[in-house]
């Protein structure tokens, strides 16, 4: 099994013998580290069973099927921001199973930011991403660059409110043209939301996401934070 291409990867989360390492710190839902294994194959992921998720009073119970919808929209786009995820049965239940990125995690998206110039496209991708898919917890630390230089987002169980609710730290392109790549892939969302993703959230989420969509093809326009109170807290 190829485990380097993203067919594999999906392959491994959909089939592999699951193997809980050890809980990831600092997370406020029930986040661990796995470990699978299939016909000789390993690798990690990142489990986030529905049974450890805190109760939320503008989020309703399953934040793991927003993981889901993130990738997807991810794909949807034509990104490849998001690592791999699926929805499972686990060692705690049902759950997001998402591929683990080998990430340096010294660098997150301000380190990033002010040392890769050669990734601010990449970035941009990150700023549209969370404009429609409302990001409501884009921490530095959410953005993960690996051993290749690819730029990946993480942890969406906070995305696709009904409300816009943005709150995230990516806000130095704001004012920008949005590149016409972004905006072809928003008009196709604008047009048609993709059933694998509305078939996760609720109608008026799916309708609101359509909205955001149709307003960046409206406004051309990287965002810009003029209240200066969209940030997530902590920043990283």
């Amino acid at each position: 099994m190829n485990v380097a291409d993203r067919t594999g990867q999906r392959t491994l989360l959909q089939h592999a013998v699951i193997d809980i390492e050890g809980r990831m710190p600092w997370s406020s839902n029930a986040t661990f580290l796995v470990n699978l294994a299939l016909d000789g194959t390993t690798a990690q992921a990142i489990y986030k069973p529905l049974r450890g998720e805190r109760p939320l009073w503008d989020f309703e119970p399953g934040l793991h099927r927003r993981e889901l919808a993130a990738y997807l929209l991810s794909e949807a786009m034509g990104i490849d921001l998001v690592p791999p995820t699926i929805i499972r049965e686990g060692p705690l239940g049902e759950g997001s199973l998402q591929w683990f990125v080998d990430a340096d995690h010294q660098q997150h998206y301000f380190t990033i930011h002010d040392g890769r110039t050669d990734l601010h496209d990449l970035l941009r991708e990150v700023a549209v991403f969370d404009v429609i898919a409302n990001n409501t917890d884009r921490k530095s630390g959410h953005v993960l660059i690996d051993t290749d230089g690819h730029i990946w987002g993480i942890d969406h169980g906070l995305c696709f409110a009904a409300e816009f609710k943005l709150r995230t730290v990516v806000w130095e392109f704001g004012g920008e043209p949005v590149p016409e790549a972004l905006l072809a892939a928003s008009a196709r969302l604008a047009s048609d939301i993709p059933l694998g993703i509305a078939a996760l959230l609720n109608d008026e989420e799916v309708e609101a996401m359509r909205e955001r969509a149709r307003w960046i093809v409206d406004h051309p326009v990287m965002p810009v934070n003029a209240s200066g109170r969209r940030y997530p807290w902590p920043l990283v």
